[in-house]
């Protein structure tokens, strides 16, 4: 069996309905993961989705903000949604394909502007959500399982448009992409879009701030596909659908696609 899946924080699926729309006419992934939903679950448009095909539909959503929706073209059924942090925040859920291959969705929190949990509390609840993340993996170690989402941490030094000047900005600063090294270990994750594209720049997310986004290039790598050791070497065709950063009215995340054969 072989499936093509996609990550994309949408900023608002109600508001971008015609972009995902677009997306799923276009490139046709199998499953497509939104993060930043900003809508309730009732309230998501499913029926263009399921005019396409995408019958399947798992969502832990919640009015204005946060969110995160799984849409299918194959039966999947849901397994698991949970509250790390206890913040009331819908940023988890997981689901289960016909072939026992379970995805989680994931949206991490951004953690505000300054990196310092002492005066800013959501670099704080940041942080504690991925040693929370830490703790489900080692307490249920995952197999047969794909982790995507926006991470909101972009790890490696050629993830960021400059990793000198991002050093202390909160998405690059060591003291995250520790938390988030130390989350990859815990649930033996291998990180498949660098496995399949491991050399150069790679980005997700543009700014809305620059003028001229594509232009001025300074990126990061905020969006993540992730696989258990036990079949990420079935994974391959990774890719970043750029272009789409470019349409009317974007998202300031791009797509993010992985292809498995399982």
């Amino acid at each position: 069996m072989s499936f093509t899946l996609a990550t994309w924080n949408i900023n608002s699926v109600r508001l971008r309905e015609p972009l995902v729309l677009k997306l799923l006419r276009e490139e046709a992934p199998d499953i497509l993961c939104l993060q930043e939903c900003k809508s309730p679950a009732e309230k998501i448009p499913v029926d263009g989705f399921a005019a396409l095909g995408y019958r399947h539909m798992l969502a832990n959503g919640q009015k204005g903000y946060n969110g995160v929706a799984i849409l299918s073209r194959l039966p999947i059924v849901e397994v698991a949604r949970h509250d790390f942090v206890a913040l009331g925040h819908a940023r988890h859920i997981a689901g289960r394909l016909d072939n026992g291959v379970t995805i989680h969705n994931f949206y991490v929190p951004a953690g505000g502007d300054v990196p310092n949990r002492d005066v800013n509390e959501k670099f704080g609840q940041k942080l504690d959500y991925l040693t929370e993340m830490q703790d489900y993996f080692r307490g249920a170690p995952p197999e047969r399982s794909i982790l995507v989402g926006d991470l909101n941490i972009a790890p490696r030094p050629d993830d960021v448009w400059s990793h000198k000047s991002l050093l202390k900005v909160v998405s690059h600063t060591p003291v995250e992409v520790e938390h988030l090294e130390a989350t990859r270990e815990a649930g033996n994750w291998v990180d498949v879009t660098r496995a399949d594209i491991p050399d150069g720049p790679l980005y997700t997310w543009w700014s809305y701030r620059a003028r001229d986004w594509s232009a001025a290039d300074k990126g990061r790598r905020l969006d993540h596909v992730w696989a258990t050791d036990d079949i990420a070497g079935a994974a391959h065709s990774s890719r970043v659908h750029r272009v789409a950063r470019g349409w009317e009215k974007p998202s300031d995340h791009a797509p993010l696609f992985a292809t498995f054969d399982l």
